[in-house]
């Protein structure tokens, strides 16, 4: 038994002497011991049977008879004396082909005349298997990394973020009611487990992202790092520009490797606690469901002991930690969430975008101009174009008279010309050719001709 094993079973044996430590006074008879141990199996809910047990095992043996008997294992006498040989040999065969079952190891083994026919039974040889790190899964496991996992946690907050997507309820949100799933996005603090970004959303999609990471941001400033699985909407070309214009690195985890989104992916599992909870209160909303979300984060989850942190909260460490938050002013927060589109400016000087139109002026009408915007707020949008300096374009008002526009520019205007210059040209040209050019066969000369004969 190892120095672990000989703490715990004395811990045991002491919590068993204190509770016949009563029985076992001198001078007490059959019937006091009887009503005692009564009181003992009602106050603390063990059983009369228990203690009696108990109480004969200290009587024969002292406080060694109190301590809990260790389970013997079985003796390798009764497998063959080959044994560790055919261990050997079937962790070999693991090694080769980690798919390997168990029955196809003992049959190789027969086959190669190591062991007899039913000498090995599956079920031990599995055992021995699992015991030496060799099962099925654990070879798996080990050549899907090409090493073991190691845990990691980060000194300070805001050194690295994990981000990861759950799928949600069925809330009744859909056209007519209809009941459409939701998800959650997530970004959790990894050196303090704390949650800067969370909410439940109607579609799966960079604006989910996009509106958490905004968020995170806006509240606890930026990350060095963010640590983002493999997902289409964490590879979007509109996040590492984001992300670049406001310094933030970002690491992808290998493919098919969940563990390395461990405390992520540890949140998640806890939403299912909350998800039962929201089930009873009956939300049929996102607002009401992120309401209910952000009362549980901020007063059951960031409040909670975690043993990771040292039996402290998240919002504890939190906010102990003595790294400064990292603000993004409102320009640069601004510039790094802008969206670029593409747009041809019509014969009116506007544009449509979104369904609404913007007016950027008759200078630029026909022209592809590139449009800049914050999805949060379209009211107004920052045109760009090579030969203008950037300027700002407001939704076009449509009133109930007609209104004045700017004038189409000087150099566009349509000059009023006398004649036209193509046919002038054409008219000289034909009088020149005329003048130039001599007539090949004159049928009047002909005539002059035949006459004088």
């Amino acid at each position: 038994m190892n120095n672990a094993s000989k703490k715990k079973a004395e811990a045991i044996a002491e919590e068993r002497l204190k509770l016949i430590s009563s029985l076992i006074e001198p001078g007490l008879d059959k019937a006091m011991i009887i009503e005692r141990k009564k009181e003992i199996a009602e106050k603390y809910s063990v059983s009369y049977r228990t203690l009696g047990r108990y109480l004969c095992a200290y009587q024969e043996r002292g406080f060694e008879g109190l301590k809990p008997k260790v389970p013997q294992k079985k003796e390798m006498s009764l497998l063959p004396p080959e044994y560790p040989e055919l261990l050997e040999q079937a962790v070999i065969l693991r090694r080769e082909c980690p798919t390997r079952s168990v029955s196809d190891i003992i049959k190789i083994l027969e086959l190669e005349g190591r062991v007899k026919p039913g000498v090995l039974k599956r079920s031990t040889l599995q055992r021995h298997l699992q015991e030496s790190g060799y099962s099925r899964r654990q070879m798996m496991m080990y050549q899907k990394t090409g090493k073991a996992a190691r845990r990691f946690q980060k000194e300070h907050r805001c050194e690295l973020w994990q981000s990861d997507v759950k799928y949600g309820p069925y809330l009744p949100i859909g056209e007519g009611g209809a009941k459409k799933q939701v998800y959650l996005c997530t970004f959790i603090d990894d050196a303090t487990r704390y949650i800067v970004s969370a909410g439940f959303f109607s579609s799966q999609s960079v604006e989910m992202i996009e509106s958490c990471l905004r968020q995170a941001v806006m509240r606890f400033g930026k990350p060095d790092i963010l640590h983002l699985d493999n997902g289409k909407i964490y590879r979007s070309d509109w996040l590492k520009k984001a992300c670049a214009r406001l310094g933030i690195r970002i690491v992808h985890t290998k493919p098919y490797s969940p563990e390395a989104h461990g405390k992520v992916e540890a949140f998640n599992r806890r939403i299912d606690s909350f998800l039962s909870e929201a089930a009873l209160q009956k939300c049929e909303t996102l607002d009401d469901l992120n309401r209910n979300l952000e009362l549980w984060i901020d007063g059951y989850y960031h409040k909670s002991c975690h043993s990771s942190l040292g039996n402290i909260s998240p919002a504890t460490a939190f906010s102990m930690d003595t790294r400064p938050l990292q603000f993004v002013s409102d320009q640069a927060l601004r510039e790094a969430f802008l969206h670029t589109e593409e747009r041809l400016v019509d014969k009116t000087g506007c544009i449509s975008f979104n369904g609404k139109q913007y007016e950027v002026g008759m200078k630029l009408m026909g022209r592809k101009v590139e449009v800049l915007y914050d999805p949060a707020c379209t009211d107004q949008l920052e045109i760009h174009h090579k030969d203008f300096k950037p300027f700002f374009v407001k939704q076009l008002e449509i009133g109930p008279f007609c209104g004045m526009r700017d004038d189409v520019p000087d150099e566009k205007k349509l000059l009023n010309a006398e004649s036209s210059r193509l046919l002038d040209g054409l008219n000289n040209s034909n009088i020149t050719n005329r003048t130039h050019t001599a007539i090949a066969t004159s049928f009047r000369r002909a005539r002059e001709v035949d006459s004088n004969v």
